[in-house]
């Protein structure tokens, strides 16, 4: 079988790339039978000559590979037909700017599988660029809090290496006395509170975290349970909220009532209660100060976030009173970080990352029969329609 590592096409141009040249090797490695090809590009974080020192042909043509490998949508101009593509199609929640790239991979007669959809036996998604997400995110808040406060002046993350550059610029700063929250449990979260571990930031208990004055930064993770309560009073358990969102109500403010500096890293379900709504920023009891909002949900949840920001521009401002963006200095602003590509700007590590899971968990499928369903269960489309699983999309896919 032979798979192609694609050239991304999409602007603004991504950098990120499924296998690094050195997971590459390990492919090869450990999959002899298989061939591997790589697509020129000029854009990539790894040189096209990276690849080749590793033995790897590159070439600009790769259609007679089987399996096409991308990160970001493929336009449908450079759709090979009767392919298999491996991306992130960005359809399967009806988004409605890339129907007609779905209804392309049908005509086209294209088996297509997301990385989103690439999930265990229980649903749990396999791999994702979620944690690079965390990591940019906790360091471009603190980069907001700087420039808003003029306190420092650090440098924007894309230019620097690695992971352990940005945490080298975080080790420079005094960080004041500030209470930092952060919000969620799955891999975002993990990632920015690496960062905050990484720097020294001390983890406190919620109940230290609302009652307590520190006279060092500390920051306080948070689950579901800790910022949103049963309408009846009764504490059950995480599966109560999320099978039964209805029920609850948000118990956020009183972590807005003593946090600086919030960085929101946690999955939004719909139906879920809002964390904190306009109203509430007007609050006299609304103490933050900077949002880091890498769930990015717009005009939803995180009440500041009124639009996603972009690498280039990526700090605004939140007016309270007039629910509008202002200069994110002037002094009755809410600086917000809602920037909704972030692991684009650690393209080094989420390649590294990234190429580790799916060699663990989708590469094998393609050579053990596909033994623990990963293939079945993320295929979208087959023989020019959609499978059974994602019929959903029918009318989607019809403009209905």
């Amino acid at each position: 079988m032979k798979f192609a590592i694609i050239k991304e096409r999409k602007n603004p141009p991504d950098r990120r790339v499924v296998f690094s040249p050195s997971k590459l090797v390990q492919a090869q490695t450990q999959f002899p039978e298989a061939t591997f090809k790589v697509e020129a590009s000029d854009i990539r974080v790894f040189s096209d000559q990276e690849y080749k020192n590793k033995g790897f042909e590159v070439t600009t043509n790769v259609s007679d590979c089987d399996v096409l490998i991308g990160v970001k949508e493929v336009p449908i101009d450079a759709l090979i037909p009767n392919k298999k593509y491996f991306f992130f199609s960005h359809t399967i929640k009806k988004q409605p700017y890339n129907r007609k790239l779905l209804k392309a991979v049908l005509d086209k007669n294209i088996e297509l599988y997301d990385h989103e959809t690439i999930v265990n036996d229980k649903g749990f998604r396999l791999i994702g660029f979620g944690r690079y997400a965390g990591i940019v995110g906790a360091y471009n808040g603190f980069r907001a809090w700087g420039l808003k406060f003029n306190i420092w002046n650090l440098p924007k993350a894309g230019p620097l290496p690695n992971q352990a550059a940005l945490i080298s610029e975080l080790n420079n700063l005094e960080v004041p006395n500030i209470k930092i929250l952060l919000t969620g449990s799955g891999k975002v979260a993990s990632g920015a509170q690496e960062m905050l571990d990484a720097i020294n930031i001390k983890s406190v208990s919620v109940d230290a975290y609302l009652n307590t004055v520190f006279n060092e930064p500390v920051y306080c993770k948070i689950d579901v349970l800790d910022y949103n309560k049963r309408k009846d009073g009764q504490v059950i358990d995480n599966a109560d909220f999320f099978n039964n969102p209805q029920d609850y109500e948000s118990n956020f403010m009183r972590f807005a009532k003593v946090t600086d500096y919030y960085i929101a890293g946690h999955f939004y379900g719909d139906g879920a209660p809002y964390l904190y709504t306009r109203q509430d920023v007007k609050s006299t009891n609304f103490n933050i100060k900077v949002v880091a909002d890498i769930s990015c949900d717009v005009d939803g949840p995180v009440a500041t976030t009124l639009k996603a920001s972009t690498i280039a521009d990526p700090i605004y401002g939140y007016d309270p009173e007039t629910e509008s963006e202002i200069d994110f200095k002037n002094n009755n602003a809410i600086t917000v970080m809602a920037v909704d590509n972030l692991p684009c700007e650690l393209p080094q590590d989420a390649s590294e990352g990234f190429g580790a899971m799916f060699l663990t968990h989708v590469i094998p499928a393609f050579f053990n029969n596909d033994a623990n369903g990963i293939l079945k269960r993320a295929k979208i489309t087959e023989n020019g329609k959609l499978t059974k699983k994602f019929s959903y999309l029918e009318g989607y896919v019809n403009g209905n």
